[in-house]
């Protein structure tokens, strides 16, 4: 370094700088730590599971009920976590609410019963136990809201999806003894 050049400090903008990212880390910590509060306001499905009325109980206590079948791992019943809550909030103490976890073997012969073969499973059931319509899937919480109107009404539900028999087709429309009364033979009409 020449001898003959002024020596200057820069001793009041790094401090300025560093003044500066210090006060952004503290207000970026502050933002993560309510945006992490923010998230597990939303309530679990164990911790709604958890808090539900035993199936047990809502098969005996006289009040319609909203039975559902659920996986941890299901991504549509953890986006419907937060309406279930809320629902559950609003019509509580008029419904059961059920929540029936598919990867529990106990509850194996209630997912044969009512035929879940995809999740979310939805069953609406009469304050007398009897099952009266199914949904299936992710449901829009004014849909869940209105049917939920109607079974406590005791109407018929504005958006269901029929439980039981679907079919109006009654009997053997095609009699297999007519084509071939062979086992093995898948209903082949080979004359000979």
């Amino acid at each position: 370094m020449p001898d003959n050049l002024p020596v200057t400090s820069d001793v009041a903008p790094s401090r300025a700088r560093n003044l500066i990212v210090a006060v952004a880390a503290v207000v970026l910590a502050a933002a993560m730590f309510l945006g992490i509060r923010t998230q597990s306001a939303v309530p679990s499905l164990s911790a709604l599971a958890a808090s539900a009325v035993p199936f047990e109980e809502a098969q005996t206590n006289g009040k319609p009920t909203l039975l559902e079948f659920y996986a941890n791992w299901c991504t549509s019943c953890q986006a419907m976590a937060a309406d279930m809550a809320e629902l559950r909030d609003s019509y509580g103490d008029r419904v059961n609410f059920v929540m029936l976890n598919i990867d529990n073997n106990k509850w194996l012969p209630e997912m044969l019963t009512y035929r879940v073969e995809g999740i979310p499973h939805f069953v609406y059931s009469r304050a007398d136990g009897s099952p009266i319509a199914v949904a299936i899937g992710e449901q829009p919480r004014e849909i869940l809201s209105d049917n939920l109107d109607a079974l406590i009404a005791e109407a018929p539900l504005p958006h269901q999806q029929n439980f039981g028999r679907l079919s109006a087709i009654e009997g053997d429309v095609v009699s297999r003894s007519a084509v071939n009364d062979d086992p093995r033979a898948h209903g082949s009409a080979v004359v000979n």
